[in-house]
C-alpha cells in the first residue's frame, strides 16, 4: 500500500524465551532502529508482529478474585481503587485484600459491554477526595436504552462510600444497544477531561455527524461545561463538547507529557488503531478503516490516518504512557496497550512520533488484559478481565549495587526465573473477600 511502512519488531524471541531473551527486552535501542526513526515515512504504520514472538515477563500478583475488573486508580497510602463492570467499586489495600463494594455507586446498565467502567482521581484528590468515573447510564424512561455518562463524586473519609455523586455529562442520544460504550477518561494538565464515546454499533454512520455524541471524544471542564478550546465551542457546526469524531469504540486514552491526546480503538475484523487525536479531527469510521467486512477502504477525503494499526484484531483496551525509568531506557517513553483478544500487553515505542519498536508480553496465560496504568512508584499495573480477574504488577529487572552501569544489560532479572522463562516469583499474600454487588440493573 502506498505510503505504508512496517514497524520493526524489536525482539525476535518466542513465548518460550530464555532468561537471556528476556534480558534483551531491556537493552538499549539499536542504531538501526534509531535510523529508522529518523526516516521520513507515511502517516500510518502497520504492525508486522507475529504472536509466536511474544515474551514472558516477571510479574507479581497484587490481588485476585475481582469480577470483570475494568479500571484502576491509585489512592494515597498505597491502596487501589478498582471498578468492576457489573457495578461495584472496591478498594484493595496495600496487602492485596479486596474490600466490599462502596456504597453510593449509581445504578448502571449492565449488558454485554456496558456497566461501571473507567475511574480517575481528580488532580487535587489528596485535598478534596474527588474522583471521576464513567458508566453505562440507563434511560429512566426505557431501560432498553442506555448511553455513556461521566460522573463526579467524593470518596468518604472512611473509604466505604461515594458521596455527593453528580453526573457531569450524558452522551446523547441514548440508544438500544449493548455495545461500544467507549468510556475512557484522560485528564489534561489544566484539570479538564477527555472522555471517549463509542458509536454504540447500532448505527455506525452516526459517528460522522457532529450533531450527536455517538462515536466522538468530548472534552469538558471539571464543572461539566464544554472546554473553550473545543472546535465547536464558539462556532456552529457541532455540539460544543465535541473534540473529535469518526471513532468506533475507543477504550484507551492518555495525555502524554507534551499535552497530546493519544487514543486507540478497535476496528471491524482487524484495523485496530492508535491515533494522535487532534481537535477537530475526523478519524474516519465508518468511511475509512483498515479493518475488513464493511466495504470501506483505508482512506477517505477529510479524515485522519492512524499513526499505527494492527491488520489482525488485538482488541485494544487500556493505554498507558510510561514516564519512569524503572524498567530501563528502552521501555521508558513507550506506550503500553492491553489486548483483550490476544491476552497480552503490547509495548509500542515511537521515536520521534513514528513507531519503531513493538513487543508483546504474556502475563496471565491468555487472560484478556483490560487495563494498564503506571503507578506512583513508576511501575506498571495491569488488570486482567474475567470472573476471577487479577491485579498484577510488572516487576523491574533486579538492581545490582555494583558495578555502576548505564545499561540494564548487566542487570539480571529475579533469580527465581529459570529455564524457559516462566515466571516463578511468589505473589504477595493477597486475599479476596469480594462481596457481590447489589442493586445493579
Amino acid at each position: 500500500m502506498k505510503n505504508q511502512r512496517h514497524v520493526h519488531t524489536a525482539f525476535g524471541h518466542s513465548s518460550r524465551s530464555s532468561r537471556a531473551a528476556l534480558l534483551a527486552a531491556f537493552r538499549p535501542v539499536s542504531a538501526a532502529l534509531a535510523l529508522c526513526a529518523a526516516a521520513t515515512v507515511g502517516a500510518q504504520t502497520a504492525s508486522t508482529f507475529e504472536a509466536a514472538q511474544r515474551q514472558s515477563v516477571p510479574i507479581a500478583e497484587v490481588a485476585f478474585g475481582l469480577r470483570h475488573p475494568w479500571s484502576l486508580a491509585f489512592l494515597p497510602g498505597g491502596e487501589f481503587l478498582v471498578t468492576e463492570r457489573e457495578g461495584a467499586m472496591r478498594i484493595i489495600d496495600a496487602y492485596g485484600r479486596v474490600g466490599p463494594p462502596l456504597r453510593g455507586v449509581p445504578d448502571v446498565a449492565v449488558s454485554s459491554e456496558g456497566g461501571l467502567l473507567d475511574v480517575a482521581l481528580a488532580p487535587d484528590f489528596a485535598q478534596t477526595r474527588q474522583l471521576y468515573f464513567c458508566f453505562s447510564q440507563p434511560d429512566l424512561t426505557s431501560y432498553s436504552r442506555s448511553g455513556t455518562a461521566l460522573a463526579a463524586a467524593t470518596l468518604s473519609e472512611r473509604n466505604d462510600s461515594l458521596e455527593n455523586v453528580r453526573v457531569l455529562f450524558e452522551q446523547q442520544p441514548k440508544v438500544r444497544s449493548e455495545q461500544h460504550f467507549g468510556c475512557r477518561i484522560a485528564l489534561a494538565d489544566d484539570g479538564s477531561m477527555f472522555l471517549t464515546l463509542g458509536e454504540r454499533a447500532i448505527a455506525p454512520a452516526q459517528a460522522q455527524r457532529t450533531t450527536n455524541h455517538l462515536g466522538t471524544i468530548v472534552r469538558i471542564q471539571a464543572s461539566g461545561q464544554a472546554h473553550p478550546a473545543n472546535p465547536f465551542a464558539h462556532k456552529p457546526g457541532g455540539l460544543p463538547e465535541i473534540w473529535s469524531w469518526g471513532h468506533r469504540n475507543p477504550q484507551g486514552a492518555v495525555v502524554t507529557p507534551d499535552g497530546a491526546l493519544w487514543t486507540h480503538e478497535a476496528g471491524p475484523m482487524g484495523g485496530d488503531e492508535l491515533n494522535l487525536t487532534k481537535a477537530g479531527g475526523n478519524y474516519g469510521w465508518p468511511r475509512a478503516t483498515y479493518g475488513r467486512g464493511i466495504g470501506a477502504g483505508p482512506t477517505y477525503p477529510g479524515t485522519e490516518q492512524p499513526v499505527f494499526y494492527w491488520p489482525h484484531p488485538v482488541g485494544p483496551s487500556g493505554l498507558a504512557y510510561l514516564r519512569s525509568d524503572r524498567y530501563g531506557p528502552q521501555w521508558q517513553h513507550s506506550f503500553f496497550i492491553g489486548s483483550l483478544l490476544q491476552g497480552v500487553l503490547i509495548r509500542l515505542k515511537l521515536e520521534p512520533g513514528q513507531p519503531v519498536q513493538e513487543q508483546w508480553y504474556t502475563l496471565d496465560g491468555d487472560a484478556p488484559v483490560r487495563d494498564v496504568r503506571e503507578g506512583p512508584d513508576g511501575l506498571l499495573y495491569v488488570l486482567t478481565d474475567g470472573e476471577d480477574g487479577r491485579l498484577l504488577r510488572l516487576e523491574p529487572p533486579a538492581q545490582t549495587p555494583a558495578p555502576v552501569t548505564d545499561s540494564l544489560e548487566a542487570m539480571p532479572f529475579n533469580p527465581s526465573m529459570e529455564g524457559d522463562g516462566a515466571v516463578l516469583m511468589p505473589p504477595p499474600s493477597g486475599e479476596s473477600n469480594a462481596e457481590p454487588a447489589g442493586g445493579v440493573h
